[in-house]
């Protein structure tokens, strides 16, 4: 599965601009985390961009998501590796390698972060730094659906908080104008 191959089923299958943005998001901090650990920064990106294809049709039907972008990715050529952490990632299946666990840890950072930016005075990604998000993750009230617990998991991976804040800040920082911020 290529990067264009990807994008190509996002266009087919997601009808939300905000969450193309989350994907392209995604891709990006899970290639950084990869890298960090030593990774296949391809996979851990082709993972992360495709994770959520299945959006617009399970966001009413949450036991399916996953599940559903497991089925739509069956004829098409995407590592088992990069399946089962797009099943694991709600939660659905247990979490059972770094791709896994990180995918788990990622995704609701990407939202954070969002929100971060949207209430920074600035309101650019640039000009955000992990002190802002820090003072952001603390008050649970804010970004309410972002989970901090599966934020957190990311010490599963042997990556301190702050670490896992700072490199997933970097990473959308630089595709900042792909997210329109």
């Amino acid at each position: 599965m290529t990067r264009e191959n990807a994008l190509e089923l996002i266009d087919k299958h997601v009808s939300k601009n905000n969450l193309k943005k989350h994907m392209y998001a995604t891709e990006a901090v899970m290639e950084k985390i990869a890298e960090r650990l030593g990774e296949d920064s391809e996979l851990w990106g082709i993972t992360g961009l495709l994770h959520d294809l299945d959006y617009d049709e399970t966001v009413d039907d949450f036991p399916k998501h996953g599940f559903r972008t497991a089925e739509m990715l069956t004829d098409e050529d995407v590592p088992e590796a990069a399946v089962h952490a797009i099943k694991a990632h709600p939660g659905h299946i247990s979490r059972d390698n770094k791709l896994d666990k990180a995918l788990y840890a990622v995704d609701p950072i990407t939202g954070l972060i969002v929100a971060a930016t949207l209430m920074h005075p600035s309101k650019k990604l640039k000009e955000v730094d992990v002190d802002f998000l820090k003072r952001r993750f603390k008050d649970k009230r804010f970004a309410a659906g972002a989970d901090r617990d599966q934020i957190k998991s990311c010490e599963e991976l042997g990556i301190p908080l702050n670490e896992f804040m700072s490199l997933a800040l970097q990473a959308m920082q630089s595709i900042d104008k792909d997210l329109g911020l």
